[in-house]
């Protein structure tokens, strides 16, 4: 029998109230060693609040955080911060401008422990900053900065280590190096990470599980393929990227509309309904003088829609149709370059298996 693997971290039914109004609401989840879980959601949803109760920095209102099997918080009971073995990485990187790089990563040493500067230089080599040691964090460029917080932050060796938007003050380019090495880190010291974003791309490149946050709940969480192609409702839908929005009703567990019908199973009859379509799912046929091209079973009835804008944006174009059936603007994006001119009639279809349908 295959022996069970104990969470790193255990949230159970996390709560915050501020006021009388729940900031966290009864959140549970948990973080194996090695594995990158992600807190996705707007701003103000309770992620930053969620990581400073398991930090210790803030205390919960009620539910309990487990380390290895151990109970750190519950009712009544609170480790404080410096005995929970958790880092902490956040955009601010707060290094300690008046120390050098290695004293600022020995910052993060026991002082019990003998020779922390060579301590501190063999920490630094793994980032390729050991040349560095004794320079100044304002003589370092950003990236390096994010570098030695991320080494500090590992010095006293975290079982957890807790990232709060840790990249979002770094430029694209040098943010994906950065990312990706940083959590390779994480990873080799099988370091549990909860790591809190409100950028899906960001979630979706480095979350071995997303947990999607909305209102101070947990309303889907999973491995990114299956909250981007089963989302639980039509705000999950367009977090992850823009969507198409077509109004219908249930009739005999079908929704209708021009592009034809789609299955609704499960829903009672006469539910009204949405019909959501990513814009990268539609397809786009040429007029054939106001013919169009025929219905399939897989792709369903034509719709004619006249351009109203079009747009290139690197790896893809967006265009933007004003829809015969009722004026409304549906978005398309297409890959390289395609820009049609304003006006320009063209048939949009839509694959029956690429769309959703919820309940309004």
């Amino acid at each position: 029998m295959e022996k069970s693997i104990i969470p790193r971290l255990e949230v159970k039914s996390l709560t915050k109230v501020y006021d009388n109004t729940k900031v966290v609401d009864d959140i549970s989840f948990s973080v194996l060693p090695g594995q990158i879980t992600c807190l996705l959601g707007p701003s103000g949803c309770g992620k930053s609040t969620t990581l400073r109760m398991i930090a210790g920095v803030e205390t919960q209102s009620s539910g309990e955080v487990w380390v290895d099997g151990q109970l750190i918080c519950g009712s009544g009971f609170s480790q404080p911060p410096e005995e929970r073995y958790i880092g902490l990485i956040f955009q601010d990187f707060a290094l300690f401008p008046h120390l050098t790089v290695w004293q600022n990563v020995g910052f993060g040493i026991s002082k019990n422990n003998e020779g922390i500067k060579e301590k501190a230089y063999e920490l630094l080599s793994k980032v390729g900053l050991s040349t560095k040691s004794d320079n100044y964090p304002h003589e370092l460029s950003g990236g390096e900065q994010q570098r030695v917080a991320l080494i500090r932050a590992l010095a006293p060796k975290p079982r957890i280590m807790l990232m709060d938007e840790p990249f979002s003050g770094l430029d694209k380019r040098l943010r994906d190096d950065i990312r990706d090495e940083t959590l390779d880190i994480l990873k080799l010291e099988e370091t549990a990470v909860l790591l809190v974003t409100h950028e899906p791309e960001e979630a979706m490149k480095m979350a071995d599980e997303i947990a999607l946050m909305r209102n101070g709940e947990i309303v889907q969480k999973g491995a990114p393929y299956n909250l981007y192609n089963a989302p639980v409702d039509r705000e999950a839908v367009a977090f992850f990227s823009d969507a198409n929005i077509i109004k219908s009703k249930v009739s005999g567990s079908l929704a209708d509309s021009p592009f034809g019908q789609f299955f609704a199973p499960g829903l009672d009859e006469g539910t009204h309904v949405e019909i959501v379509i990513r814009p990268q799912h539609v397809r786009i046929d040429f007029d054939r003088e106001g013919r169009g091209p025929l219905p399939t079973v897989s792709m369903g009835i034509p719709v004619r829609g006249c351009v109203e804008r079009a747009r290139f944006l690197g790896n893809e174009s967006l265009v933007e149709f004003k829809m015969d059936f009722d004026n409304s603007i549906f978005r398309v994006t297409v890959p390289s370059v395609f820009l049609p001119k304003t006006g320009q009639p063209l048939w949009l279809t839509i694959p029956r298996d690429r769309c959703f349908v919820f309940p309004t």
